[in-house]
């Protein structure tokens, strides 16, 4: 069940709809397998076995769970660690669980001069925590301040679809390619060289950050209209209603890229 007191809830239940487990993949994973299908017996000198290819499945699933380790679990669990356990205010816990994450993404614009998208995600969330752990006093606005929270991660990922940089494809690739070094190659090439393939990924975002965000009005005006004792348990039902929405509707878009990926997988070795 969702706490009113408790502005970290629904962003909880949201994070993980966004980050399923090993949602992030290691950028060098298709560089290391990028012929994508495994040689035959005849292969030629220097040519790796059939089975080292998939050899980059433990370094890729490592890194992925390495990467939310860091950028979600530690800011989540440092949060309830200081303010549970230390007793700290909820804003001070807040804005110290989000030290990992500025520290990440600074780092990864000025070093790797990338963005580190989970982890300013997760600082925009506490930012939002920060925002509203003033508002006390009015159940409504209690209650209210969830679905400001959680629109803060619905917000980011149809702005991703915007920037045509899909939030959601970290999850769902690791989710079809299965930690595979050639399916994760696969991938690569299909999001590198297929329009239709790259549509079918900024629709699968397009798609949970429209439920989630639908969510997140739902429940703004259910705090207002509805009877506190309703809005209380029908918040938890219109958020798991929603995630359960996205995950059906969603499977639209990931049965074409499944049969894609296949397809891929099967054709032969270019020559050369």
């Amino acid at each position: 069940m969702l706490s009113d007191n408790d502005p970290e809830a629904p962003a909880m239940h949201a994070t993980a709809a966004l980050c399923p487990p090993a949602a992030t993949t290691a950028p060098g994973i298709a560089g290391a397998a990028s012929t994508g299908t495994a040689p035959t017996r005849t292969a030629p000198t220097g040519t790796a076995p059939t089975g080292a290819a998939e050899t980059g499945r433990g370094p890729a699933t490592a890194s992925s769970l390495r990467s939310l380790a860091i950028d979600v679990a530690v800011p989540l669990g440092s949060y309830y660690l200081m303010r549970d356990a230390l007793g700290l205010s909820l804003w001070l816990s807040l804005a110290l669980s989000s030290i990992v994450p500025v520290f990440r993404s600074v780092f990864a614009a000025v070093a790797q001069r990338r963005l580190n998208v989970l982890a300013l995600l997760m600082l925009a969330v506490n930012v939002a925590g920060i925002g509203v752990s003033f508002w006390t006093g009015d159940p409504r606005m209690m209650i209210a301040k969830d679905s400001v929270i959680s629109s803060v991660i619905a917000l980011a990922i149809l702005g991703s679809v915007a920037l045509r940089r899909p939030l959601m494809s970290e999850g769902l690739q690791v989710f079809v390619t299965r930690g595979s070094a050639k399916r994760t190659a696969a991938w690569h090439r299909l999001a590198a060289g297929s329009p239709r393939f790259r549509r079918l990924e900024l629709a699968f975002s397009a798609i949970w950050g429209t439920a989630l965000l639908a969510d997140c009005v739902a429940r703004l005006i259910g705090a207002f209209t509805l009877p506190v004792t309703t809005m209380v348990w029908m918040g938890t039902v219109m958020l798991l209603g929603a995630i359960g929405l996205a995950i059906i509707v969603g499977g639209l878009a990931v049965g074409p890229m499944e049969k894609m990926l296949e397809a891929e997988l099967s054709q032969p070795p270019a020559a050369g």
